[in-house]
């Protein structure tokens, strides 16, 4: 057999292997062109807001998606998103591109960790064919699935003729019928509702917002008939206070308008139990919180099933207890289940639960809900469904995967990251740790500043060139924050005892205050437990937390702050006008836009466009309300400053205002100078929305600051300018409280709560307490190991 002749050429198809980009704008990034090799590792790096998710997410990955999205019908794309096309000249060389990002998982409270990864899903059909006693198909064991029966008649057409028959329908759930499958039962405080002692027409309410004058809220219940406006709440009959408490909708008129009178509780339910708690305004989410309790459901004991669900177990286990034990021994309890009849479904199932456990997760539980994990966790959660694929050839994009994890854990994060790339994929990840960019193949370094001072390429290259170079991260790369000479003594101490929240086992803790306290320790190992759980949150406390900032497209930083506040009063001041005219959502807004500067276009399966407003320009205000300056400027002139120029604008001078010119000070004082006060919110990077929320928090009038990982997003030259404000803080008389991972924060702290020694079960102690050089010089502790190394003690 003759053998074909070798070919020295290469071949075409082989020829493909970059990524081309040319000439991308999307936000800030300024005519960027850049080739990506495939099947390799690429890191992005550069300052928070320098472009990096601009180029990898909105422009690369964004435009793979909508490619693929325009593959199907016209049909199935009008049921799909929209995907407008990035500003971008050339994308060249693009291949599926599978996002994991850190956006959190839905906080949906039947939404868990067994449901969002289908561990749940395998266990229920593993339940329902060796559960003993048998009591249905997998949906009897479901939480999210009721029981239903109906009887009734059905109508069958044979040939010319139809005939009733009698019909039934059964479907066995496993929700709790009390609970409804969510484990917690709410119950209201009425006493946080009114005031028994008066009548409804001496203002018994204290609820926010509910005014005497107003027909929807106090009117519709003095007016409806159902009950005496004038007699105190406390002597209603049983049947008053049926109807003022519980009543159904009922159609009443009260002053000539035809309105729905119901029951207060399920009113209440309906306007503030409804919304998303973090989305609510200060003094409304306060008045929630107060009003309305959860505790754990009495029936299914927090399990969420039913008893029958409970009572059925495999080897001794029901399915409530398997959910509820931590991964790793879930797995080890799989692993000796060996009925040949369900061989295929426990290999399925063993795949995913090691994987929880390979990528550092295996200290979860499958029933923790997915609304309760940092978004370090969320992501790792969403990158189990892909460490067995078997796709090739996949542009994989990570969002700074090395978030919320110890120094000890990163290791193991780089090894799945050099494993997916081995497998022919190519891997884009946003990063700012040293660790990660070391094992990177290519490196892309944007900059040189952030928001407009950024958006162009300093270093395109290896990690070796990167180090030489002189961009930014180049000279930071091996930056190395020393160990303080001197500590701070501490004034006072918080006093912990017997915290038991999670896995907590019992701890006795002193924390120190007036000084800048630094909790670490393992990813689970109960850091955010004994600081969020433990710490009294009362009205000396204030806690910056990980919650994403929520905003729509008309919310900015200016509005966010309240900034927008002290400059419209300025503005009307100077003017003799209504402060109402210069806000871009109220009476000044240009009316064509509604204030949005732009204009949506919604071109069903096809992507909507965006233009600007040809009335008002994309300044959002009517052209009459651009007639009155402050200080030479008008209303839209000065949201579209960079915080640095406004704190000076509004430091001196005619447009002189103290209370705006604070704000901004706290804004420059986190690094956010940059700004734009009128640049949307959805504009923001993860790392600016954070620095945003703790400067909004600096303004409370608090002792104690408790911050989760406030270097989540930050570049290393920010890490520096954060230890500073962090100390200004501490010597303004404040107590720090730092849940940190970030070896340069740890060196910086006056006092080191070092929990562990492992995650979950494993956790949950005291392993050190002392000051930074005590850590390094004992090395008792994997915490104190890396912070040896990295300071090179």
């Amino acid at each position: 057999m003759s053998k074909a002749p070798k070919a020295d050429a290469l071949h075409a198809a082989d020829s493909h292997d970059m990524i081309r980009v040319h000439g991308a704008r999307e936000n800030n990034l300024k005519d960027v062109s850049i080739e990506i090799p495939k099947r390799r590792l690429t890191v992005f790096t550069g300052v928070s807001g320098s472009g990096k998710s601009s180029l990898v997410f909105d422009t690369i990955a964004a435009e793979s998606q909508r490619l693929i999205n325009e593959t199907y019908s016209a049909f199935v794309q009008g049921f799909m998103p929209t995907l407008a096309r990035p500003e971008v000249d050339v994308l060249d060389g693009l291949t599926t591109a599978i996002t994991v990002d850190q956006q959190r998982l839905g906080a949906d409270p039947r939404s868990t960790v067994g449901t969002v990864t289908d561990a749940n899903a395998m266990l229920r059909i593993l339940f329902s064919r060796l559960g003993r006693p048998h009591i249905g198909p997998p949906s009897a064991y479901s939480f999210n699935v009721a029981s239903v029966r109906a009887t009734g008649a059905i109508t069958v057409e044979r040939g010319a003729k139809t005939k009733a028959e009698k019909a039934t329908f059964n479907r066995t759930g496993g929700m709790c019928t009390r609970c409804e499958g969510r484990g917690k039962v709410s119950d209201i405080d009425l006493t946080q509702l009114y005031d028994d002692s008066k009548s409804i027409a001496d203002g018994a309410f204290t609820i926010p917002g509910w005014k005497s004058d107003n027909v929807w809220t106090v009117g519709i219940y003095a007016e409806s008939g159902f009950l005496d406006p004038n007699k105190p709440i406390r002597s209603y009959t049983k049947r008053e206070m049926h109807d003022f408490l519980y009543r159904e909708p009922t159609k009443v008129k009260v002053n000539g308008v035809n309105l729905t009178y119901e029951g207060l509780i399920p009113k209440i339910q309906k306007s503030f139990l409804s919304k998303d708690k973090e989305a609510m305004q200060p003094h409304i989410r306060a008045f929630v919180e107060r009003a309305v309790t959860f505790t754990t459901c009495p029936e299914c004991e927090g399990t969420r099933l039913t008893e029958g669900a409970r009572a059925s177990k495999v080897a001794g286990i029901s399915i409530a207890d398997a959910c509820a034990m931590e991964i790793r021994d879930l797995a080890e309890w799989v692993r000796g289940l060996t009925d040949p009849s369900v061989a295929p479904l426990l290999t399925a199932l063993s795949g995913t639960l090691d994987s929880f456990v390979e990528i550092g997760l295996g200290y979860l539980s499958l029933d923790r809900p997915s609304g309760t994990l940092s978004g370090g966790e969320a992501q790792r959660v969403k990158m189990i469904r892909h460490l067995g694929s078997s796709l090739t050839d996949v542009t994989y994009v990570f969002d700074e995967p090395t978030t919320g994890l110890h120094p000890h854990d990163i290791q193991r994060m780089n090894n799945l990251l050099l494993r997916l790339r081995d497998k022919g994929n190519t891997v884009l990840v946003v990063e700012h740790k040293p660790e990660v960019i070391a094992i990177a193949d290519h490196v892309v370094d944007l900059g040189p500043g952030a928001g407009t001072a950024g958006g162009t390429v300093c270093f395109e290259g290896t990690v070796a060139g990167l180090r030489a170079g002189d961009s930014i991260t180049g000279r930071h790369l091996d930056d190395r924050a020393a160990l303080k000479e001197t500590v701070r003594e501490s004034t006072a101490a918080l006093a912990i005892r017997g915290a038991t929240a999670n896995n907590l086992q019992g701890v006795d803790v002193d924390i120190p205050l007036g000084v800048l306290t630094v909790i670490t320790g393992v990813a689970g190992s109960g850091k955010s437990s004994l600081v969020h759980g433990s710490v009294p949150a009362d009205g000396g406390v204030v806690s910056v937390d990980q919650a994403p900032i929520r905003g729509s497209r008309r919310s900015n930083p200016a509005t966010y702050t309240g900034l927008l506040e002290p400059i419209r009063k300025a503005f009307a001041k100077a003017n003799g006008v209504k402060p109402a005219l210069f806000s871009a959502n109220s009476e000044g807004a240009c009316p064509t836009c509604n204030g949005a500067g732009v204009i949506y276009t919604d071109l069903a399966m096809m992507a909507g466009v965006a233009t600007t407003c040809e009335d008002c320009e994309g300044k959002r205000f009517q052209p009459s309300v651009l007639e009155y300056h402050l200080g030479g400027r008008d209303i839209s002139e000065v949201l579209a400053m960079s915080v640095t120029d406004a704190e000076r604008f509004f430091g001196a001078g005619e447009a002189r205002t103290p209370a705006a010119h604070k704000i901004l000070e706290r804004l420059a004082d986190v690094g956010l100078g940059y700004l734009s006060l009128g640049q949307p919110l959805t504009t923001l990077s993860g790392g600016e929305r954070q620095r945003l929320k703790l400067a909004t928090h600096m303004g409370d009038k608090g002792g104690v600051y408790i911050l989760d990982e406030p270097t989540t997003g930050l570049h290393l030259a920010d890490v520096e300018q954060l230890l500073g404000l962090l100390d200004r803080l501490v010597d303004s008389g404040k107590s720090v409280i730092v849940i940190e991972h970030h070896q340069a924060v740890m060196a910086h702290a006056d006092w080191i709560i070092d929990l562990g020694p492992g995650a979950g079960h494993d956790g949950g102690r005291i392993v050190f307490e002392g000051t930074p050089s005590d850590l390094v010089a004992a090395r008792s502790t994997l915490t104190g190991e890396h912070l040896a190394d990295y300071v090179g003690a």
